[in-house]
């Protein structure tokens, strides 16, 4: 077997990616100014004045989140505009200048201790661009700047799981581009909060590679490690690193981890995907998008391709000029909390009997069927292809199947799933990659036994959950 196979089943998430990952399903809340002008991106010229949600309600807004199943909620604390959700110290171009309160007000600190009443986890966005800050573009006395701000946000708003940045890097106010000291933005992240992923321009989390909520069929989490750098890296941004293989691979591209792609590289990285995208066509409100937000089945794809596909979906909401996810938002939220938990409230192989082709000591198959994400089954080292097999008891109807892998590896790289019927093995379902989640989707079947025949998989593959539900597929 290659032993840069091997290296690659070895690689292993940290804590800090596990805990997002886990999480599955959050949100994303833009909202600034940009608001009150009608635009998607601001000039950093906004009048403070014109910022007033009078009926800002973040227990709504929690309410909303939780009533789709999402786990946390990542705020816009300032967007490209430079307008600050907070009093910063370190600008006048915030909160404490709009009549919001009389200017008393702090957004941050309203909707962090909403998060925390309503159970959820809170992160924050914060552009790296400041298309209003005089200092933008003097890289040096900005990125202090940049750093200050991001200190009032990691010691004034307790626990945060997320630091989420994009590359985003035009003109300022002077003209000039800035040059974004990224190193020491982590450096001092990880001096305050240990604990926060920093996310998409960051070493934690990747971008999926496009806003649209587009999956890919085989999402790898261990890909070269020049991808975490590749997302500091910007046509309209850095240019600082010019070697070949860095910029060979970008998070555009289709296949970013096969065996094929990760030969040649020569340092690997668990570096798993975000995919992100908006209820609506635009990241802020519009009146005129009322009438737009996304469909159940639409929302249901992507959560599915997504949280169903080794990565973590991340939905954008934007909250209207009252301060309030609109109500058309809201009622589209519950409708998808409602559709996934009827979809995945009963899992028919609870206790079912496992069987397996091959096993290693202290991993039967029976783990699979546990509801115990810390067992798992697997075959003796260096097995690569192995079956193990369900019987649910009694014949049963069913059209999803649930499959995860131990979370401290990534192996599996194709499998089919069979049923019997009438007494012959029938393939329902063939897949690519597993990883932390992948939920298979078929056309309902009644059967008794499931096979999963793994066919290729890196060293030896393992299985912590394989789970079997009937859903409501008009929902």
């Amino acid at each position: 077997m290659n032993e840069h196979i091997q290296y690659a089943a070895q690689v292993k998430p940290t804590k800090r990616q596990l805990s997002v990952q886990e999480m599955e399903f959050y949100s994303f809340i833009h909202f600034t100014v940009n608001t009150y002008t009608d635009e998607e991106w601001g000039t950093g010229k906004e009048d403070p004045q014109i910022f007033n949600p009078a009926q800002l309600d973040s227990d709504q807004w929690v309410e909303a989140v939780k009533a789709a199943g999402m786990k946390g909620l990542i705020l816009t604390c300032k967007h490209h505009d430079g307008f600050c959700l907070w009093p910063s110290a370190y600008t006048e171009h915030s909160v404490k200048n709009s009549p919001w309160k009389d200017g008393q007000g702090d957004v941050v600190r309203e909707v962090s201790d909403a998060c925390r009443r309503g159970g959820i986890k809170f992160g924050i966005y914060l552009s790296p661009w400041d298309r209003h800050e005089p200092t933008y573009g003097d890289s040096d006395v900005y990125n202090e700047y940049f750093k200050n701000q991001l200190r009032e946000l990691l010691t004034g708003y307790g626990d945060i799981f997320c630091v989420w940045f994009d590359g985003a890097c035009g003109e300022g106010p002077n003209g000039k581009r800035q040059v974004y000291d990224w190193d020491a933005y982590y450096a001092l992240i990880r001096e305050l909060q240990p604990g926060v992923c920093i996310s998409v321009c960051g070493p934690d989390i990747r971008w999926c590679g496009n806003e649209a909520g587009h999956c890919r069929s085989s999402e790898w989490s261990v890909v070269p490690a020049s991808l975490q750098d590749n997302e500091k890296i910007h046509e309209n941004s850095q240019q600082q690193d010019d070697r070949e293989f860095a910029r060979k691979f970008s998070s555009e591209d289709e296949d970013l981890g096969s065996r094929n792609v990760i030969s040649e590289a020569r340092n690997l990285v668990w570096y798993p995907a975000e995919v992100n995208t908006s209820i609506r066509p635009g990241w802020f409100y519009h009146a005129s998008e009322d009438d737009k937000v996304k469909s159940l089945e639409e929302l249901l794809h992507v959560y599915e391709g997504s949280v169903g596909g080794n990565a973590t979906f991340l939905l954008n909401l934007p909250p209207d000029r009252r301060g309030l996810i609109h109500e058309n938002d809201v009622l589209r939220l519950r409708e998808l909390g409602d559709a996934i938990r009827r979809r995945y409230s009963v899992n028919l192989a609870s206790g079912a009997s496992a069987s397996a082709s091959e096993v290693a000591e202290g991993h039967g198959p029976e783990h699979t069927v546990d509801g115990d994400r810390d067992t798992f089954w697997a075959p003796a080292k260096g097995t690569e292809q192995a079956v193990i097999e369900l019987d649910l008891g009694e014949e049963q109807t069913f059209d999803r199947v649930i499959l995860q892998e131990y979370r401290y590896s990534q192996r599996i790289e194709r499998f089919t799933l069979e049923c019997q019927v009438n007494g012959v093995w029938t393939t329902i379902y063939n897949g690519t990659v597993v990883g932390y989640k992948k939920i298979c989707g078929f056309d309902a079947v009644r059967s008794r036994y499931l096979r999963l025949n793994i066919t290729e998989s890196r060293w030896w593959p393992n299985l912590s959950a394989f789970e079997v539900y009937s859903s409501d597929t008009n929902a």
